[in-house]
This record gives structure tokens, C-alpha cells and sequence, in this order.
């Protein structure tokens, strides 16, 4: 059986509220910072490998569980597992959190799936193509490889693999209320398990 593990990185500012900074940089906060040390401390299973995003705060979690295992290498990147960028930074530069939530209601609210919102922001459906790349090689992943990403990343990961479209309006405000209510607090686990790695079974993992 093909099994692998998803865990949402520790908190970030962004997370916490705080002021805007460019998308790709974002840190751990402090709480952050111990949650991941708290993951590496707890986590039992061996990894194959671990895989994150082009995020710093993906790899700033995935660093003590390198550590721990005394990889043989790093972690690895793969750009597929990069979070939706709605707002362009120039867009938000030196916002808080609660002065980016109503930009971010209304990139939502307007569901269209070709929207730029600023120079350096995904729209909604090269989002959903990136998710649906890492899809297309889910059968190659390594047994027991650990996926350090991001939440809403994850749950376009379950909405693709149960079979629903996110190609249009309907689709992409259908997604949008599915992954408001699915549990993905900050280094949250979820497992993977696959017999023939097209059919998938998930699973929360409370205890690694």
C-alpha cells in the first residue's frame, strides 16, 4: 500500500494577523517556530523523503524533522505545493490581517476563475492546475514521504480527488465553502493511503 503524509505548516504571521509581507517570505512565528519543533519531537514514522513548497514557512517547519532524521539530504521542493497567491503584495503591502480580509472576501465573492488580483497573483484556476499536476504523479510519490504545505493547497488536494470540477464559478464557490470548514489548523496531519495510487483513501492523523 502507497501511503503518505500531509501535514499543514506551523503557524506564520500572516497566520497571526500580522503585517503583510511578500507571499514567498513569510516566517514562523515564534508559536510557530515551537510547533514545529513539537511535530519533530512527536512524529515516529521514518520519512522517505520530505517534500515542501517554495514558501519559507513550509520549510522552516520541515527543518527540525530533517534534523531529527538526519536526511541524507534536505528537504526537497516542489513548486506544485505552492499556496493560492490571490493579493498581489503591491496590492497589500503593510496590511494587517484584518485590513486584507475584505480584499480577500471579495476575490471570492466575484468567483472568477481567470481573476488576477494584482501583477504577481495566481488566478484561482492556475492554482487548481499546479493541484491537479501534483495529482497526475501522486503514483510515483515514495512510500511514507511527509508533505509539508499549505491548507487551502490541501483541501483543492481532496475536492480534486473526490472527483469535483473547480473549473468555473460554481465550481471554484462550491471548493471555496468544502475547504472554509475542513479542519486544517496549523501542523495538522493528515495520512494518504492508496492500493493501485488512483484510488485514495484520507485519513486524520492525530498521533505520529
Amino acid at each position: 500500500m502507497l501511503t503518505f503524509y500531509f501535514i499543514r505548516h506551523a503557524e506564520s504571521v500572516s497566520n497571526a494577523g500580522g503585517i503583510t509581507l511578500e507571499h514567498a517570505a513569510i516566517p514562523l512565528t515564534a508559536k510557530g517556530q515551537q510547533q514545529a519543533l513539537s511535530l519533530a519531537r512527536s512524529w515516529s514514522i521514518p520519512p522517505a523523503q520530505i517534500v515542501v513548497s517554495e514558501l519559507l514557512r513550509t520549510q522552516q517547519t520541515a527543518q527540525p524533522l530533517c534534523d531529527k532524521y538526519a536526511l541524507p539530504y534536505q528537504y526537497q521542493v516542489n513548486p506544485w505545493l505552492n499556496e493560492l497567491h490571490i493579493l498581489s503584495h503591491e496590492l497589500i503591502s503593510d496590511m494587517t490581517g484584518a485590513q486584507r480580509r475584505p480584499l480577500a472576501q471579495a476575490y471570492w465573492a466575484q468567483g472568477d476563475v481567470k481573476l488576477r488580483f494584482g501583477q504577481q497573483a495566481d488566478t484561482f484556476d492556475e492554482f487548481r492546475q499546479r493541484v491537479d499536476g501534483f495529482i497526475s504523479g501522486l503514483q510515483h510519490v515514495l512510500p511514507h514521504t511527509v508533505i509539508i504545505g499549505h491548507g487551502i493547497w490541501f483541501g483543492m488536494l481532496m475536492w480534486r480527488l473526490m472527483g469535483f470540477s473547480a473549473h468555473d464559478r460554481e465550481g471554484m464557490q462550491a471548493f471555496r465553502a468544502f475547504q472554509r470548514h475542513l479542519p486544517l489548523a496549523n501542523v495538522i496531519c493528515y495520512a494518504l493511503y492508496s492500493q493501485d495510487g488512483q484510488h485514495w483513501c484520507i485519513r486524520h492523523q492525530p498521533n505520529l
